[in-house]
This record gives structure tokens, sequence and C-alpha cells, in this order.
């Protein structure tokens, strides 16, 4: 659900019609720059407003695969974990083996409950031997580690500290940040991280995000700056192409990119997702869900995660519903994620669906809301499938 700006006021433009939520759901540090750049609706994510249109969906794509586009994600909120004990509760916490993780590294990682459903799937920045921050998908995981901590018996503090970070992405965003930091930021790695400063702003900078394309997360720790580093990328960016923009739901469904809540939920364990690499259960820590996800890989899941082409008119936005996957009229599983692709020419789709119906080339009904379709199981993701644009 959008909210729209319909009001503005004076040479600056100030809201003034606000917008429909309560105080409850907050506002991030770049909010007034994104209604200034065009912002025209937001929805909720992490208890705050997030921008989810700035316009035509199908031109954010072009603008971010083509040139750059700067993204509010102040909505990634981090969970600090600092204290003498911080490293090993960080590995009670996810399935992924952690011992070998440098100071400066970072990892996608997945948070799992006693059942080994999956509670988050953040990065995990580690910003010194005991200090880590867990940027979060859209879900409650400070209470989560809160809880955990209190009962660990371990020497941990978990708070969530003023950070907010933007996403710039796309192929131009190396020489928007050799702009803003210099030659030497293009010495950072896929998957690390970097503590900077611009113009007195203070920043981690990481070569990450939620795009499947060349791009960098920079997470300001001081909110009251926001205003001034939005625009001052903004500045640098003009000449590359940068845009404004939202998260592309046809990029990150191309890259075969994971929404919480839509993809996956506490109900989804790591192999229905294919994601056996994320776990490593001969490793010698604990963490939660380990026994249940042993129990899970000798039974083999119940259901997969597969791609499917939909053979239909071009659908005119992501859905809103889960559909109904079907075959031989008996339902076999879900659409939790489609979208036309303008580069692919084609409906895309992300489904869950009973094991035993998880094969290449396997023809299907989804039900979408024009009435059925055909469709054909497919490899995932669609686009670069060995993210090499995101590495390179």
């Amino acid at each position: 659900m959008a909210y729209q700006a319909t009001c503005y006021e004076g040479e600056n433009m100030t809201l003034t019609d606000d917008f429909g939520f309560g105080t409850q759901i907050r506002k991030s540090p770049y909010f007034d720059a994104t209604v200034r750049w065009g912002a025209k609706g937001f929805s909720v994510y992490n208890h705050m407003y997030i921008p989810r249109d700035f316009g035509d969906p199908e031109q954010n794509f072009w603008n971010l695969v083509n040139e750059a586009i700067l993204c509010d994600v102040a909505v990634e909120r981090q969970v600090e974990i600092t204290g003498p004990d911080a490293a090993k509760f960080t590995q009670m916490l996810t399935c992924r083996d952690l011992s070998k993780m440098a100071v400066g590294q970072c990892k996608y990682i997945l948070i799992t409950n006693a059942d080994g459903g999956i509670l988050n799937d953040p990065i995990l920045l580690r910003l010194a031997e005991n200090h880590f921050w867990i940027s979060l998908a859209d879900s409650d995981i400070l209470l989560w580690a809160q809880g955990v901590a209190i009962n660990s018996g371990l020497d941990v503090q978990i708070t969530e500290p003023d950070v907010s970070p933007l996403q710039l992405q796309g192929p131009n965003s190396g020489k928007i940040m050799v702009e803003l930091f210099g030659r030497d930021i293009m010495d950072l790695k896929y998957y690390w991280l970097r503590e900077v400063e611009l113009d007195g702003i203070p920043l981690i900078v990481s070569r990450t995000g939620w795009s499947s394309e060349l791009g960098y997360e920079l997470y300001l720790r001081d909110g009251s700056m926001g205003d001034q580093l939005w625009e001052r990328i903004m500045a640098a960016g003009i000449a590359h192409g940068l845009k404004p923009g939202h998260t592309s739901s046809i990029r990150r469904i191309e890259g075969g990119m994971l929404s919480y809540h839509a993809d996956a939920d506490i109900r989804t364990n790591p192999f229905e997702l294919g994601f056996d690499r994320l776990v490593n259960l001969d490793m010698e820590a604990d963490f939660i869900g380990k026994a249940a996800l042993r129990r899970i890989r000798e039974e083999g899941p119940k259901r997969k995660q597969v791609g499917l082409v939909i053979d239909c008119e071009p659908l005119t936005g992501p859905n809103t519903t889960f559909w109904a996957v079907n075959q031989n009229e008996t339902q076999i599983g879900k659409v939790t994620s489609a979208v036309y692709s303008p580069r692919l020419e084609k409906n895309i789709a992300l489904a869950m669906v009973d094991a035993d119906a998880a094969v290449l080339g396997a023809e299907v009904a989804v039900v979408t809301l024009s009435g059925p379709a055909r469709a054909t199981v497919v490899e995932r993701p669609f686009y670069d499938p060995k993210k090499q644009i995101a590495a390179a």
C-alpha cells in the first residue's frame, strides 16, 4: 500500500499534507529529500516509510541497469552486537559458518529459529573483532536477539544504533564513488566494507546492495546529516546519469533475490530455497535450529523454490497476492513474486512448489488475476546467474 503526497508549499516544497500513518511509523533521515526529488508513494518496512514510487517502475529499472540510482533504504535497520562474547553470540544466530569471517568483511546470512524456519536473511558486517551489525530485512530481529541474549549467559550488548543506509546501485555507481571518495575506493572488494568520511559525514561503505548490479551501500552514522548526504551524492552523480529511485522489483526478481515475507518466512527453511551453502551442520559451534536443520536435510525438503516463465499478456505490475500454481488441476504451490521483465520480454516469477513438482521444463498453470495461464518451470536466477555483474 502506498500513500501519496499531494500538497506542498514554499520554495523548498515543504510537505504539509502529511502521509497517512501515525507517529509509530518512523521517517528516515532522507525522507524530506526523497519527497523533494519526486517520491510519490511509500510503503512500510521495519516500521518505517520506504519510497516505492518515483514514477514509471520500468524507467526506474532502466535507470538502474543502464546508469545508476540512489535509494533510501534506511529501513534496513541495524542490530548492533558488541561485547567480549559478540562473535560467539553472533554465530548462535545463524547457520552460516562465521569462523573465517574477517574484520571488514560482509556476509549474506540466514537467521533461523529452533524449527529451522527463516526469521531474516540479512547482511552481516564485521566492523571490529567484537563489533557486528546485522543489516535487516523486514522483521523484528532486534527483539529476537535481545531475547536470545538474556538467556545466553554471554557478555554482549544488543542495540539499534543511529545508522541509516543508502544504496547507490548501477553500472555508473563506481564512477560516482570515485567522485565522492577518490580512486582508492575502487580497491573495495565485493562484500567488504570500509569506514570513511565525506565532508565530515561519518560513514561505513560496503560493496553490497539489493539489486544484482554493481553497487554500494553507504551507512550514515549520524541521522542529523541525512539531507546533506543525499544532496552531496546526487550532486556528484548528475554527470553520470544518477537518478533518485527505489529498489527494483523487476531487477531483484531477474536476479532471484528474496523478499522476506514474500519468498521466505518463518515457515520456510534454507533447503527449500536451495541455500545449502549457507548451512554448515558440521561446524563445531552450535546455533539455533541446528538439530531441526539436520533432520530436514536428512528427510529432504517437502517444497522447493523454482523459477517460472508465465505465458500471458505482460503483467502490469508485481503480484500483490500469492497466485496458486496448479498441475493436473491440483494445487502444488504458489507464486510468491511475479513481474514482467522488459529486458527479457517475459513474465517471470519465483514460486514455492511441492518438491516432486520442481522439475525443469515441467508445465504448470498459474491462476493470475486475469485467469489461468500456462507456465514453465525454469532455472533461476533469470539473468546473470553467476552474479558476475555485481562482483565485477
